[in-house]
């Protein structure tokens, strides 16, 4: 993570949510080529963060994350062919409207990133991908999928995430959607109306180590800039706060969860990160996997 007061600032991508963290007052660096708010003075401090996500709930802007959606083109299965051949966890596995932690790995078994892939329908997947890796991804899946009968969308900037984290998450989200939250688990997910937005992706799923939501609206700034109005009027009464990238550093630090660039990065491999548990070689479509195995 780099300092924010560069000349070079300026020139920064920035979300939808921009305009609105800065007029919170937050501390913004420059995270992976973003202007992202690391923390807001507004909540008290990184910590008041951290404990808000652990004990009550916290809001994070994430939407510098990226998606790429694989569907089918011609015959059945090409998109599914295609996730399991970039991807180390087993897509078959998954149902509609589950999601599953994987990666994609260089041939010598180091990682290009690691992924969140939602099965979105009967051959139709959506990886989630990092914010400071998402051109060097999006040109990975592409190159290798040339040829293979599926299509590749760039959705990266269609959408503003937010996560939405912590135990009271659900009773939040709950006051703004008429999806049944309760009979979501633990890394699926469904569509429904979110702050009168329809069919709006609604995940259990985060970065923290803690019970919540990812919600995926669309990008434009007056919507964008409503849904978090909305978000923090129904979590008033639990005492909701605004968390930056420090407060979901330190939270997912905590739950051994990994960054790239930290704990996994293109010179260390699945095995030295301690991720072998999600990395199915057997299924044999993996790519580079038949010479691990050998």
């Amino acid at each position: 993570m780099d300092s924010g007061n560069s000349p070079a600032n300026s020139s920064l991508r920035k979300t939808a949510l921009n305009a609105l963290h800065k007029r919170l007052g937050a501390k913004m660096v420059n995270f992976g080529g973003w202007d992202m708010p690391v923390e807001y003075p507004c909540s008290g401090n990184l910590m008041c963060e951290h404990r808000a996500v652990r004990g009550g709930v916290g809001v994070f802007d994430v939407s510098h994350m990226g998606d790429i959606r694989i569907h089918g083109a011609k015959k059945p299965g090409g998109a599914l062919a295609a996730v399991q051949h970039l991807t180390m966890n087993d897509a078959s596995k998954l149902a509609i409207g589950q999601a599953q932690y994987s990666a994609m790995l260089y041939p010598n078994g180091t990682f290009v990133d690691d992924v969140i892939v939602h099965r979105l329908g009967e051959d139709d997947y959506l990886l989630v991908i990092n914010a400071g890796t998402r051109e060097k991804d999006i040109s990975w899946v592409r190159e290798n999928t040339k040829g293979m009968d599926c299509v590749v969308e760039d959705l990266s900037d269609d959408y503003t995430q937010l996560a939405i984290q912590g135990p009271l998450a659900a009773e939040v989200l709950q006051k703004l959607t008429d999806a049944k939250l309760e009979t979501i688990k633990n890394y699926w997910f469904t569509h429904g109306t979110v702050c009168g937005l329809p069919n709006t992706l609604i995940a259990r799923t985060g970065y923290t180590g803690e019970d919540g939501f990812e919600i995926y609206v669309p990008s434009d700034v007056a919507t964008s800039e409503r849904v978090w109005n909305e978000v923090f009027a129904a979590g008033k009464e639990f005492g909701i706060l605004a968390c930056g990238l420090g407060a979901r550093n330190t939270l997912r630090l905590e739950s051994k969860m990994a960054l790239y660039g930290h704990e996994i990065s293109d010179e260390i491999n699945v095995w030295e990160a301690g991720l072998e548990r999600y990395c199915h070689l057997e299924k044999g479509a993996l790519l580079g996997g038949t010479r691990w195995l050998s």
